[in-house]
Formats: structure tokens, sequence, C-alpha cells
């Protein structure tokens, strides 16, 4: 789960006249890289036959296989794991009869939830429904409130879902989220393969906006705020055009010797002096 960015779940419905596997065949074209089969409102002979054939299609792809509350689904076809609402059956008894090594993700909507399966042993969660969503009628959104706070306070990976769309997914991607479920969207559009490159082009985009930021850091400079990719006082001076002048440099407090400039690191926060002696002694 640590490597999902992008998690497509089946929707039948947003897609008539289209079969199930060439939809979902296309969002593997396009990137999704875990599937998840969701089909409340199938007999469960029809589910177990689509299961098989989607089992099939994702080994193809090499991609993680879950399906939504299905526990004895999942073990029939092999799948990779299952995904379990609030009142379907209790996390510690899915963990018994799947065992130790098969994917268990739990639906939250609030962070005391998210905990409790990060306690009890969840190998994911989602959040949501970031917006309202037809897959889950009658579910207030938790905004991205609550992605953020699950950002901020969950360790374990999480998938933000509900009401995503190429229109709002920057905002959820801002708020926190490293990765995105959607439905309609992806299975919805005219060209699924499309909309999952597009969505995985939101998505890597925000990570390089985080690596860019992550490569800087402020640090207070005689007082004054400077935001700076400089990793040592030495590269700091460089930085500061200062290389050459007879100064003293204090570091959080303490002074930093000459020769100690390339070694002494500089981190987020940090406070130093620079003292600037000019002309002759």
């Amino acid at each position: 789960m640590d490597d999902c960015r992008l998690y497509v779940i089946t929707g039948e419905n947003y897609h008539p006249g289209r079969s199930l596997l060439d939809v979902m065949e296309r969002a593997l074209i396009g990137g999704a890289d875990i599937l998840q089969l969701r089909a409340k409102e199938t007999p469960k002979r029809e589910v177990l036959a689509q299961a098989y054939a989607l089992r099939e299609l994702t080994q193809r792809y090499g991609v993680p296989f879950i399906i939504n509350d299905h526990i004895d689904i999942a073990l029939a076809v092999g799948a990779d794991g299952v995904h379990l609402g609030q009142d379907d059956l209790p996390l510690a008894e899915a963990r018994r009869i799947l065992g130790p090594d098969k994917i268990i993700g739990i639906s939250t909507h609030h962070i005391d939830q998210a905990l409790d399966a990060e306690r009890g042993g969840a190998d994911y969660i989602g959040v949501g429904p970031v917006y309202p969503t037809g897959t889950k009628p009658g579910r207030k959104a938790v905004t991205t409130d609550y992605v953020r706070e699950a950002a901020q306070r969950v360790r374990l990976p999480f998938v933000a879902i509900g009401g995503i769309t190429l229109d709002n997914v920057d905002a959820v991607l801002e708020a926190g989220a490293v990765r995105i479920c959607a439905v309609s969207a992806i299975v919805g559009s005219e060209d699924p393969a499309e909309a999952c490159r597009t969505f995985l082009h939101h998505i890597r985009l925000k990570q390089m906006d985080h690596l860019i930021a992550g490569s800087t850091c402020t640090v207070c400079v005689n007082g004054r705020e400077e935001r700076t990719s400089a990793r040592t006082v030495l590269e700091l001076v460089e930085q500061l055009n200062l290389s050459g002048k007879r100064m003293v440099v204090e570091l959080n407090g303490e002074i930093v010797p000459h020769e100690r400039w390339g070694a002494a690191p500089i981190a987020d926060g940090a406070v130093l002096e620079l003292v600037h002696f000019v002309g002759g002694g």
C-alpha cells in the first residue's frame, strides 16, 4: 500500500453499455495501481464470477486486487485482501479468518475510527467521503478537514475517497493526501485510461511540490527569516555572498569555528548570527 497512488473501484452503474472488464482494464492501462470490486446490489454468484475475472486481470497487470465486504469470495478467488466498512465484520475477526498476509482496509469517517483501525492492525484506511458522492448516499461529507487531520495524526497509509474529481483533486492533495480513490470520475469517463493518467499527473505534480518545499528550510539570520537550500553553515555563507569575509558565526547560541563551517548542519528553524568584521585589526 505504501507505493499505491491511484485506487480505482468498480461501478457498473456509471458505464452502462460497456463491460466491467473492459472499463477496468482501461483503468489499469492508465496506471491504476490497486483495484477494488464493489458490488453492493449484485447477486453473490455474479459477484463471484466478476471476482474470478478481475483476479485474472489484475494478476496480468501485477496490481493488488481487493474485494469489498465479501471475505468468502476474497478467499475463494485468491484476492489480495478485503475492504470493510464500519458495520461489517470486526477487524479482529476478519484478520483471524484471512490470516496475517492479506490486506485489510477499513472505511473511516472521523479520526477516532482511523485511530481504532490503526490500533487494530488494519493495513490501510479509507478517509471519506471527502465530498458528497453517489456511492455513499446519505453519508455526510467529511471535507478536506478530515483529510488534513488524518495526514497529521495517522501513520497508516490512507486513501482519500468520495466525490473526488479532476476539478477538486488538487484541494484533496493540498490537504495532505498522497493516495486518491475515484469511482465515477474514472469508470464513468469516456476514456478511463486517460482519466487515470490525468489523476496521476496531478498526484505527481503535488509530490514534486512537496519535494521542492522539502529541499529548502526557513532559518533566522540576524533576526530576519531566510528561505534557503543550504545544508551547512558554509553553504549558507556562500549563498549570502559572504565567502572570504572575516566573520564570527553563531548557530543556535553557539559559536561555530571557521574550520567547522562545512560540517555544521543547518535545520529548519535554525537561528544564526553572522557578525562581519570590517577593516584592519
